[in-house]
């Protein structure tokens, strides 16, 4: 069984009900967290996960609110660790280059920490992987491969595909409907995709905001993917506009237009079980 949760459900809109884009999925032993949107630890503390307690940091792209708060996980664990345990992250090319930004802003603060206790006398230890296709991880039953998505003008871009104990989860971040996304989702048993509405979306009359329905999937678009893909579950988020409480029947309607298995949506914290579809 895979746990996958929702840490953060929201979008670059703030939304004080709703934390920035970031999924844990917690595979056996180890923990993966997808993406690290505003707010993500004070969301992963709710279900009792810190920083020291991750396995890896998995980035599907680099845009601004897929990442707002790795600093904090950077120094969160960093502060929260007591033995040499270098933080894991992989994304698409470009992303060394951000981690090494975000140390240099942390700069001060890394010289006050180790100024100030004894115990600390180097900077935050982290390891980049700069990926964008085949199988980056395969440690203690947990299998991860990754594939190319389409984001453009953002670009690289990339999903995730994890394995373990026969089921299997794909996170597709933010991506138009693509073959490789198609493929990389072939036969899984969940997919986690970012969402809009499109229909709300076109009613907006600032042109800016409207922009956003060249680069992400409506609601009816990932619908389609998971359909082509013969997933087991649909599990929505990073909700555009924002879901409000009563909408849920809503948006699951404009799934279930094309994909006829189970879809998953809700808050921040919304937790689904991923088993292999032929134990259930």
């Amino acid at each position: 069984m895979i746990e996958v949760t929702l840490l953060g459900t929201g979008s670059p809109m703030v939304d004080p009900s709703r934390a920035g884009p970031s999924t844990l999925v917690r595979a056996g032993d180890q923990t993966f967290l997808v993406d690290c949107g505003r707010g993500v630890l004070m969301r992963a503390a709710a279900i009792g996960v810190g920083a020291a307690n991750i396995t890896a940091l998995l980035l599907t792209h680099l845009h601004s609110d897929h990442i707002t708060d790795l600093s904090d996980v950077i120094t969160t664990r960093w502060v929260t660790t007591f033995t040499r345990t270098p933080l894991l992250v992989i994304g698409p090319p470009g992303t060394a280059a951000v981690v090494d930004a975000t140390l240099a802003a942390l700069a001060y603060d890394i010289s006050y920490r180790i100024g100030h206790h004894a115990d600390i006398t180097e900077p935050p230890s982290i390891e980049v992987e700069e990926v964008t296709d085949g199988v980056v991880w395969g440690r203690d039953g947990v299998r991860i491969s990754v594939a190319p998505t389409d984001h453009r003008p953002v670009e690289p871009t990339i999903g995730f595909r994890i394995e373990f104990d026969g089921a299997s989860v794909v996170l597709a971040g933010d991506s138009v409907p693509c073959a490789s996304l198609d493929a990389l989702a072939d036969g899984a048993d969940a997919l986690v995709h970012t969402v809009i509405r499109k229909d709300l979306v076109e009613l907006v009359p600032q042109q800016r905001l409207r922009d956003i329905l060249d680069y992400h999937s409506s609601v009816e678009q990932a619908a389609d993917t998971a359909a082509r893909a013969d997933v087991g579950t649909l599990i929505l988020t990073h909700y555009v506009p924002p879901l409000t409480p009563g909408q849920e029947d809503d948006w699951r309607a404009l799934a279930d237009k094309a994909f006829h298995g189970r879809v998953e949506l809700g808050d921040d914290l919304h937790r689904v079980e991923v088993t292999p579809r032929n134990v259930r």
